[in-house]
């Protein structure tokens, strides 16, 4: 795909000096920030110091944590050998589980770097309205970080400006439906002054910021104090449904033909992708994108020794998901059989070729140099999606299905049976909760996305989201085959049973604990949360 003036290259002219800092802390400040005041003269100023919010300061989230979170503890992924699969998977992490101290220390930077990047750019001298714009794409990415902090950890630290906390790093945490009232105050502001079309390829707009309006609101409609109140709030259900509604007809976003192009490095910044991550092809370590070595399921793929991914799998419980000939899953896992014109091109395709009882991962795999000359040793240069309009359509449906068990509503049908559709399948003439539940889970498998979705289930219907995850039998190593052309998996009677350890499956899972680093460091974190002081109203009522 042809592209514009990109911000890969604005990012690679613009970042000679680092602004990252590597620190354990929440409260130590950059080596060198990348908001400085004398820094902002113009809008090209603005370019340059938003430009490392797309990549660098969420390098330690991707690196691992945005699949082994997201994939691993929602069971997508099977990887008994990987330390940053296996503990959230087996539900037996602790606050010393290193990809999720990074990951906090991840969502803590972007908040940080965001900050910095608001303060000087309310204190440039530049016209207004440009202000905002770019004010609005810093509150985007703070947000966002934000709301995966109060799905993951829920109470949590807010802070609007680092020179306080690095003055008083003992500072109380705030209840998680205040950081979710937070992370909605500042994507609605993205939404009022983000601009209609992206100015550089890649680049947010106010459609992406209503785009992840719709997932905010839809998750923030089932918290109560009652995790099993059985119900979900009508009007943030509302507001989910009109959020992606703004973004399916007036945006300037539309589905891809072929799933599978939706991985293709080519076709980064595509026309279904609202958000994502961009990484430097041949870029250095800290705005690369490791993923294909920790998938790839060997160096004949690659074409160098980082290809890590022969026991990083997907489980058995995510393979019975999949329908008969869903093209989704051979764009997802490759199995036995599967062949791939796009890599080893130089001796005519890549066909996988080992024993039926085992299946690799797929997304994120897209082959070596020799392919590609964007693709080098842990680079696959792909971006990683945070948010395409398929998951706005599915928010759509979620959001009109709301609190009733079924719905024939023709909007929500014919959304979802386009991804169906897509994907080689017939259409539906109803939707259950558990239609959408298994089409977010195969068309969004391998994105990072799964476990929140549980997450938020577990807002409204705890006990039977335990029941779900129990029903995985977690513990059970079930042998099997899979035959490729059908998507079909059988369990293998002539190989054993087994089974392992693994965590307690009750309401606990539903919270992770602290980066223990961090409680040494601030007590607080144990004591309860105070209410946060907000100093801005919503603007909700402007946007719809």
């Amino acid at each position: 795909m042809r592209k514009n003036k990109i911000i890969h290259q604005l990012f690679v002219a613009t970042f000679l000096i680092s602004f990252f800092s590597c620190s354990d802390d929440l409260d130590i400040e950059p080596n060198d920030q990348i908001a400085k005041e004398n820094f902002f003269q113009s809008e090209e100023d603005f370019q340059a110091a938003t430009a490392p919010l797309y990549n660098r300061v969420w390098f330690s989230f991707n690196d691992k944590f945005y699949f082994g979170l997201g994939d691993g503890r929602s069971y997508n992924l099977y990887a008994p050998f990987s330390d940053y699969v296996y503990p959230f998977s087996d539900l037996t992490e602790t606050g010393l589980t290193g990809p999720l101290v990074e990951a906090w220390r991840s969502f803590y930077v972007v908040i940080q770097q965001s900050n910095n990047t608001i303060s000087s750019i309310n204190e440039s001298s530049v016209d207004e309205e440009i202000k905002k714009r770019y004010v609005a794409e810093a509150r985007f990415m703070r947000g966002v970080a934000y709301w995966y902090i109060a799905s993951l950890w829920g109470d949590a630290i807010i802070t609007t400006s680092q020179a306080e906390i690095i003055s008083n790093p003992i500072v109380n945490k705030s209840p998680r439906s205040d950081v979710y009232e937070f992370a909605l105050r500042d994507l609605e502001y993205a939404a009022m002054f983000l601009p209609e079309q992206a100015g550089q390829a890649g680049r947010l707009t106010r459609y992406s910021a209503y785009g992840m309006l719709s997932r905010f609101y839809l998750s923030y409609s089932g918290l109560s104090d009652n995790p099993n109140s059985g119900s979900r709030d009508q009007e943030l259900l509302n507001l989910a449904e009109m959020s992606a509604e703004k973004v399916i007809n007036e945006g300037p976003y539309s589905l891809m033909e072929d799933y599978e192009d939706l991985f293709l490095i080519e076709n980064n910044n595509n026309s279904e992708s609202l958000f994502a991550l961009q990484w430097v092809p041949n870029g250095e370590y800290g705005v690369n994108n490791t993923h294909q070595s920790y998938f790839a399921l060997g160096s004949e793929i690659t074409g160098d020794d980082a290809a890590y991914g022969f026991y990083t799998r997907a489980s058995y419980d995510v393979l019975q998901e999949y329908e008969p000939n869903d093209l989704r899953r051979r764009a997802t896992w490759m199995a036995d059989g599967d062949f791939y014109p796009e890599i080893n091109q130089a001796n005519g395709g890549y066909e996988v070729d080992h024993e039926n009882t085992y299946v690799n991962v797929k997304k994120g795999v897209v082959g070596s140099n020799r392919d590609n000359p964007d693709i080098t040793r842990q680079n696959s240069g792909l971006n990683t999606y945070m948010l395409r309009l398929g998951e706005v359509y599915l928010n759509y449906a979620e959001a009109v299905l709301g609190n009733s068990a079924s719905t024939s509503d023709p909007m929500a049908l014919m959304y979802v049976n386009e991804l169906r559709e897509r994907a080689g399948l017939e259409s539906k003439s109803s939707l259950t909760f558990e239609d959408i539940l298994h089409e977010r889970r195969v068309e969004l498998a391998m994105e990072g996305q799964f476990w929140y979705d549980l997450v938020r289930w577990a807002y409204y219907e705890q006990q039977e989201v335990v029941s779900y995850i129990d029903d995985q039998e977690r513990a059970v190593i079930t042998p099997f085959t899979y035959q490729a052309e059908t998507n079909t998996v059988s369990v293998d009677e002539t190989r054993d049973v087994t089974t392992r350890a693994v965590g307690d499956v009750d309401e606990s899972i539903f919270l992770l604990p602290y980066p223990e680093s961090e409680v040494v460091q601030n007590p607080l974190l144990r004591e309860d949360p105070v209410p946060y002081e907000f100093t801005e109203e919503r603007l909700t009522e402007e946007l719809f």
